[in-house]
């Protein structure tokens, strides 16, 4: 990492982590690596293992929560440290070494010319790849995409991707409101991404990346079948209907 220029974007980069020990400090390794990184920080949600050891020694900034709140709340104390500590620039990536930390260029790149202000990674358009996919992943992450798109009426290729870097200026929108305690779990992440992309002031596009599922079956999702399906669904169904905002 640079020291932090004032004549250039000031880049944060956030990094959800539950139960992550043997696979946090690796992802903060690769991340320190990158030049445009200024700071890295890892949201312990309340972890069991060594996850806050093993990121600090690795080099990052270390936000814990004493209680298990869930990733959305995780990705919303990484936004309102940068907004605190006046970045203006924030990525996002799996803290489980899910993405790649090289694409980080090319993802905040377009916002550091100022070209657009929210990237949204993508797996499934010309350029990305997933190593070690299932037919049942690609499948469901594709049909809810094909959904988002709907009821967007804009063509979203990868909805369900953590991979996305934006100009942390959106939040000062009072339409995205992140508080709200129902996006605490994987509500935040396509509430967010809704109101990106409903937004005709907000400059958005999708780009490549890669995504790696390492692991056995079990270990490529935390997420439960079914409640967290509905979790992933609600923002989008609430928001079109209208019974939040």
């Amino acid at each position: 990492m640079k020291d932090n220029d004032s004549a250039r974007k000031k880049l944060l980069i956030v990094l959800p982590a539950y139960n992550e020990s043997g696979k946090i400090g690796r992802v903060v390794q690769k991340v320190k690596a990158i030049e445009l990184v200024d700071c890295i920080v890892v949201v312990d949600d309340c972890s069991s293992d060594k996850t806050s050891d093993e990121a600090l020694s690795a080099g990052a900034i270390v936000l814990r929560h004493e209680k298990n709140q869930g990733v959305g709340a995780g990705i919303r104390t990484g936004i309102k440290y940068g907004i605190e500590n006046g970045y203006e620039i924030c990525a996002i990536l799996s803290g489980d070494d899910q993405h790649e930390p090289k694409e980080i260029k090319r993802v905040v790149g377009p916002i550091l010319k100022n070209e657009y202000d929210f990237i949204q990674g993508s797996r499934r358009m010309k350029g990305g790849c997933v190593v070690n996919d299932r037919p049942f992943r690609m499948v469901t992450t594709q049909l809810y995409s094909l959904l988002f798109s709907f009821l967007t009426f804009r063509r979203i290729t990868d909805a369900t991707n953590g991979f996305r870097a934006f100009r942390l200026s959106i939040f000062n929108n009072p339409a995205i409101n992140i508080d709200q305690e129902w996006l605490d779990r994987y509500e935040l992440e396509p509430y967010i991404l809704y109101k990106v992309v409903k937004d005709k002031n907000i400059r958005f596009k999708e780009t490549p990346i890669t995504i790696y599922y390492h692991q056995s079956r079990k270990q490529f999702t935390k997420m439960k079948p079914f409640l967290d399906w509905w979790r992933l669904a609600k923002p989008m169904i609430y928001l079109g209907l209208r019974i939040r905002k």
